[in-house]
């Protein structure tokens, strides 16, 4: 696809169209919105602006596609695959001006919302009504960029991802038409499902400027353990059987020892530096969840636990999930001058100790630096490196081991991406893990954005 950039005209048109407070062609600026979290090169827009309604979105996507221009949507910037990097530069759209939550209604356990509400904020706004949003990636999120990744997080095993949550949509297309998508009906069995279509493009395929999204009840008791083990093969199995066993965990997540060593030193925490499973258990009694610890003990145990802790405080609890949430940021602080590189892959259930096997010989052999962390209960695998800034010798090592695990998740029957999406960093595996299916996406492409102006450089190989 052939781009233009932008003009003194081209500027001229759309300063015109929202306050001029909210256009910037400012050097800072546009170095903010040139990279996310992840490693990728920055790439700078030449432009930014922060729309506050549909009508304002749909003014601006009709003339970038009269005229050729870029346009990729932005909202908070914690991507880890460089979804929301401008790579053809153009126009970035910042929601996060257009945070406002419009409604919610209790008793059709509904939220009405638009794309730049944190959705943290949104948790604390329904504190007092009982129920919650549950997506819970860790970073604070908008749920435009959640709905665009389809983000999950530490309790997708129980309550799952993002598109189990978005019941309507409001879709500007590339064209600049407004489209209503899906229903506030608990259910539906009425035409093609265009809501999941939405979910994960990561603005391909249009820019999400409302949200109808399902609420749950908070739970009302809680509990939870950490168990430590020998190897994270057998911890792997611990989780496969926990699962089995028709528990229910509402968070697994397993993290190898140099993780734990180094949360052990940011937060004080007294944890065995060894393989370790946190556990979280959701549930109507506590009597209840006494039953589920002990049977969830008696499963580790028999797979080798060197130490069960259960029935972990609130303020305990809240402690570790705070480390283990800012694992990411932990690990950045501590290897200054280093480049670091987050990748994620996913396996069914029975593959995941043989994922974890692969990760943990490629890291060994390669001598990198790598720390291991998942929300094993969906086989979800984070491989977290570490490499010297400018250092081609040793980053080619990392890139022949990221590889070779994400070949090795795609012989098992998974997938390439687990939760962080494709960007920029995993496009080169699609054609791999979809086959001719990859032509079919390309052809939906076409159709919803014939001109590809539409976060290009993205998904596609």
């Amino acid at each position: 696809m052939q781009f233009n950039s932008l003009t003194e005209t081209h500027i001229k048109a759309l300063q015109s169209m929202v306050d001029a407070d909210r256009f910037s062609t400012g050097e800072s600026v546009l170095d903010l919105h040139a990279r996310d979290q992840s490693y990728h090169p920055r790439s700078r827009p030449e432009a930014v602006i922060w729309p506050l309604s549909a009508t304002e979105v749909s003014g601006i996507l009709k003339y970038a596609d009269e005229h050729r221009i870029p346009i990729t949507g932005w909202g908070s910037g914690s991507s880890l695959e460089g979804n929301p990097i401008p790579m053809k530069h153009g126009i970035v759209l910042d929601f996060s001006q257009m945070n406002r939550i419009l409604e919610i209604r209790e008793e059709d356990f509904q939220a009405d919302v638009e794309p730049g509400v944190i959705y943290q904020d949104l948790n604390a706004k329904l504190k007092h009504t009982g129920l919650f949003f549950p997506p819970d990636p860790g970073a604070r999120a908008t749920i435009g960029g959640m709905i665009a990744n389809n983000a999950s997080g530490t309790r997708t095993v129980y309550y799952g991802s993002t598109k189990d949550y978005v019941l309507q949509l409001t879709v500007v297309m590339a064209n600049g038409e407004i489209v209503e998508m899906g229903t506030r009906s608990s259910k539906t069995s009425s035409g093609y499902d265009l809501i999941r279509l939405m979910v994960g493009s990561e603005g391909t395929l249009g820019i999400v400027v409302k949200a109808t999204v399902r609420l749950t009840g908070l739970p009302p008791e809680f509990s939870a353990a950490v168990a430590t083990f020998p190897s994270v093969e057998t911890a792997g199995k611990a989780v496969f059987e926990i699962k089995r066993a028709g528990l229910n965990p509402a968070a697994l997540e397993l993290l190898g020892p140099e993780s734990i060593a180094l949360m052990n030193k940011e937060e004080n925490l007294d944890l065995s530096v060894s393989p370790t499973l946190f556990i979280e258990f959701h549930g109507i009694t506590t009597g209840q969840l006494s039953e589920v610890l002990e049977m969830a003990e008696e499963i580790c145990r028999t797979e080798g636990c060197l130490q069960f802790r259960p029935g972990l405080g609130r303020a305990e609890r809240d402690h570790i999930f705070k480390a283990r949430h800012g694992l990411g940021e932990t690990i950045i602080r501590n290897h200054p001058g280093c480049r670091v590189l987050s990748t994620d892959v996913a396996v069914p259930n029975t593959q995941y100790p043989e994922l974890i096997k692969t990760i943990r010989e490629e890291v060994d052999a390669s001598k990198i630096v790598g720390y291991t962390l998942s929300h094993a209960g969906d086989g979800n695998v984070h491989l977290v490196v570490v490499g010297k800034k400018g250092d081609k010798t040793e980053w080619d090592k990392i890139d022949r081991v990221v590889n070779t695990v994400v070949a090795r998740a795609l012989n098992l029957g998974g997938t390439a991406t687990g939760e962080h999406g494709v960007g920029i960093g995993k496009r080169k595996y699609m054609a791999t893990e979809h086959g001719s299916s990859l032509q079919w996406m390309q052809r939906v492409k076409s159709l919803f954005d014939p001109n590809g102006i539409l976060n290009p450089g993205k998904i596609f190989p």
